[in-house]
């Protein structure tokens, strides 16, 4: 079962999640006889995690309930307030051009792995990371090309150095949906110098805006996806659909990132690697956002992340 971190009457809890209702993990628990020691932060009840064990104790009762009594413990999706899965990461890694379709949209060209490297920048956790249903904020600095990226996302369970790739898998916590929000033109102090690498740091610095990375509105536990590399995903902006793409198509598998991540960077319980998008940017169309959007990202088993613009 998903898992969801949620707000309701002003107090924060762990839940399981299905799309239109959450069911409170320390009411399910009680109602079915296990005991939950406290819990800290969604991570613990996932792969990797202290309180994984007794997590799925509680979901293997709940699956015995009668409907009634199942029922009862439902709070609808409308009456909480979804909440980032994982708040505060130590780190927030991306992967740019890990799609072959997404290189090519944009005037590229794809490169065969054995040929290349994964492409990896990093996002401040605190002030990007948006919780599901709050919205994403045009930055007054750099209106007019702001654009979406649907990704998923890989939260890691065990600290993780130097992995090998067939192994790597082994250190995944779960899965998320995020969106990777990307300002096409940011373009600092118009009337610089141009510099070498005035190109990359406006791209990079394009990523960076507040609130530029909705995540959730779930997690889906790691030893509940027996493969990754197989997922459906839409990107729908007011109702169109924008991306429609497969997990399938990455250059780098996420084992591969993980391997190459770890060779030379420490992995941490709850670090996000967010994995690269698929064909279907607003860039490639010349289709940017605006104030009064709304997006609705997809994947498949884990659930949509909706966001509105303003």
């Amino acid at each position: 079962m998903r898992l969801c971190r949620f707000e309701l009457q002003q107090t924060q809890q762990i839940g399981f999640f299905d799309d239109t209702t959450v069911i409170p993990l320390a009411a399910a628990a009680a109602k079915v006889g296990v005991t939950l020691s406290s819990m800290d932060g969604l991570a613990a009840a996932l792969p990797g995690g202290s309180q994984r064990q007794q997590v799925r104790d509680v979901q293997q009762r709940l699956a015995q309930l009668p409907a009634g009594d199942l029922s009862v413990l439902r709070v609808p999706t409308e009456s909480v307030k979804l909440l980032v899965p994982i708040p505060s990461p130590s780190k927030l890694l991306l992967l740019a051009g890990n799609y072959s379709k997404h290189i090519e949209e944009g005037g590229g060209k794809a490169t065969e792995r054995a040929q290349t490297f994964p492409y990896v920048f990093m996002k401040p956790p605190l002030t990007t990371l948006t919780n599901p249903g709050d919205p994403v904020r045009i930055p007054e600095v750099s209106p007019n090309h702001i654009d979406w990226e649907l990704e998923l996302g890989v939260i890691i369970g065990r600290t993780a150095k130097n992995v090998k790739e067939a192994d790597a898998l082994n250190y995944v916590a779960g899965y998320t949906v995020v969106n990777d929000i990307s300002d096409r033109k940011f373009r600092p102090n118009p009337g610089r110098t141009q510099r070498e690498k005035d190109g990359f740091f406006d791209w990079l610095h394009g990523k960076w805006h507040d609130t530029f990375c909705p995540m959730g509105p779930c997690v889906l536990p790691a030893d509940e996806l027996a493969d990754p590399q197989s997922l459906h995903m839409t990107l729908k902006v007011n109702g169109n659909t924008e991306q429609d793409g497969s997990t399938s198509e990455m250059v780098f598998p996420i084992a591969a990132i993980i391997e190459f991540i770890s060779s030379f960077v420490t992995l941490v319980p709850g670090d996000i690697i967010s994995t690269g998008t698929t064909s279907g940017v607003g860039h490639a169309k010349g289709k940017f956002l605006k104030a009064g959007d709304v997006m609705e990202a997809w994947i498949e088993q884990i659930g949509t992340l909706r966001s509105p613009v303003v």
